[in-house]
């Protein structure tokens, strides 16, 4: 008995450990096509319904899913309404373990031939690097996936009848609950519902448990798994909070509905299936989760509006993205960075063009310098990302983070200058170029992406023009028409707002660089801008 229950247990970590190696593989290997179409295909609750579904699917980690979709809701590329779509199809791709399980690991028995498959996988992991690297390590943990299940039905073999009169709850009302709050918890526990639903499914096989006792811990490995996005988002911007409430309302709403139906579900898949056919489990597990997802869809509107009053909040800071759970996932991390530099960037902005207009406005320096504590989190938490050198976009994006704090921190300080300013709008030669800035700041304080080319082209007309004014500057003074010291007033001006346009303009550039777009080459090679002087 104690063999088999060891046996058991070790077979369990197996699984946990494949799964844990070939989602963290499979995230890498399609971390950056992954994330571009999460972005892209949530337009509508549909489309995000099927885009939670294939991805949850493809990377086999509906936590990594949620994980994902909440750190682009901290970081203001998906809104709070467009991620109840990707939680209900969430749901749904979580039942494509069910199938692999049942179908591979359970009627094929594939842990022998997994053996041979893990040395070769491991060799190719150990001996190459990059794409091969991740590839290895992913059919590691698929090889370890059936291995561990192969495991876990030969120890289940030896102790079934012991766990059936002695140890699991009968299938009364009380024991069903009780059934639910043990899924629920081994989900929290070893955080992983698949590794949770391929033990009972080992169980139903054997014969350990029966459908309806299979069917009560299911439905508490789905209110299992929101504990994780939960997690994520203590501390967290509000709209982050209300992706992971909605997320628990919604799972435990569906578990609810499916516990009091659960005989008239369970009644057809009784006669159709034999009974310890784990089909009928897999069935029943993706039957309420999809009839979850349809009722839903057409309710997202009004579901959205309940959670918003449910959970009001306070209205987010600059720097709520900056959200240190999110930082397991470099990308993700990036994206919450870029979002609070884009929104200090904006502040800043702002407060230059605030004061570069006709009729001006108060000096910057102030609005600017309550910024400070902001760039202090950004500057924290960018050296808190740990980024692998072997991932060039990763890499690429964050040393582009880098560079965009730099100039937005240079361009902070300038704004703060409170003697130079004055000179730009009382000098004839200056005030149009000046003009021109404040106007160019002005139209980049929208929650639009940044678009750089306007400025780019702006900064280097600033730049040429600065060039000839110094030179003019010096004429008028050796022909008696302006002092020394007004001299090096115009020139120091000048000089402010040619290094400050083109401050401007880098932090657009890098934004967008930083926006996770494929970057083949290193960032180096595809900057023409020089950062040199400014």
């Amino acid at each position: 008995m104690t063999a088999e229950l060891l046996a058991l247990a070790g077979g369990l970590g197996l699984f946990l450990v494949g799964m844990q190696i070939m989602t963290e593989a499979l995230r890498a290997l399609a971390s950056r096509r992954l994330r571009g179409f999460i972005a892209r295909f949530t337009t509508s609750p549909v489309s995000g319904a099927m885009t939670g579904a294939v991805s949850t699917a493809a990377i086999q980690s509906s936590s990594a899913t949620m994980v994902t979709v909440i750190g682009f809701v901290g970081a203001g590329l998906m809104t709070f309404p467009q991620a109840l779509g990707v939680i209900y199809g969430a749901n749904v791709g979580t039942t494509f373990t069910g199938w692999i399980v049942t179908f591979l690991g359970l009627k094929l028995s594939l842990g022998t031939i997994a053996l041979p498959v893990l040395l070769i996988s491991v060799l190719l992991s150990l001996l190459t690097t990059g794409r091969a690297a991740r590839i290895g390590r992913s059919l590691s943990g698929f090889a370890l996936i059936f291995i561990g299940l192969d495991m876990m039905k030969d120890a289940v073999a030896g102790v079934e009848q012991t766990l059936i009169t002695a140890n699991l709850p009968g299938e009364g009302l009380g024991g069903r609950l009780l059934l639910v709050l043990i899924g629920a918890g081994a989900t929290m526990i070893v955080q992983s519902s698949s590794a949770a639903l391929a033990a009972t499914l080992v169980l139903l096989a054997s014969g350990a448990i029966t459908l309806h006792q299979g069917a009560a811990l299911v439905i508490g490995m789905n209110l299992g798994t929101t504990g994780t996005a939960l997690l994520v988002t203590i501390g967290g911007s509000r709209d982050m909070l209300r992706t992971a409430v909605a997320h628990a309302i919604y799972n435990v709403a569906t578990g609810i509905a499916v516990f009091v139906i659960m005989d008239f579900l369970l009644a057809p898949l009784s006669s159709l299936f034999a009974p310890d056919d784990p089909t009928a489990l897999v069935v029943f597990h993706t039957l309420f989760n999809v009839a979850g997802m349809l009722v839903m869809l057409p309710l997202t509107g009004a579901y959205a509006r309940l959670i918003a009053w449910l959970v009001p909040g306070r209205a987010d800071k600059l720097t709520d993205a900056l959200d240190p759970r999110l930082l397991e996932d470099p990308s993700a991390a990036m994206d919450a960075a870029r979002s609070a530099a884009l929104a200090i960037m904006r502040r800043a902005f702002a407060a230059g063009g605030a004061y570069l207009r006709p009729d001006p406005g108060p000096l910057p320096a102030t609005r600017v310098a309550a910024l400070q504590a902001a760039l202090d989190d950004l500057q924290y938490y960018l050296s808190r990302i740990e980024v692998s050198q072997e991932d060039d976009s990763v890499a690429n994006r964050y040393a582009a983070m880098l560079h965009m704090y730099d100039h937005l921190h240079r361009m902070a300080h300038q704004l703060m200058e409170r003697a130079l300013l004055p000179s730009l709008l009382s000098d004839p030669g200056l005030r149009r170029p000046a003009l021109a800035f404040g106007a160019a700041l002005r139209r980049y304080t929208g929650d639009a992406p940044p678009a750089p080319e306007k400025m780019a082209r702006l900064a280097a007309l600033i730049a040429g023009r600065a060039q000839n004014m110094r030179r003019s500057a010096l004429l008028r003074e050796h022909a008696g028409l302006v002092s020394v010291p007004e001299v090096f007033d115009l020139t120091d001006a000048m000089r402010w707002l040619q290094r400050t346009a083109h401050n401007a303009d880098r932090c657009l550039s890098y934004a967008a660089l930083a926006a996770g777009d494929p970057v083949e080459r290193p960032l180096s090679v595809r900057l023409s801008g020089d950062d040199a002087g400014s």
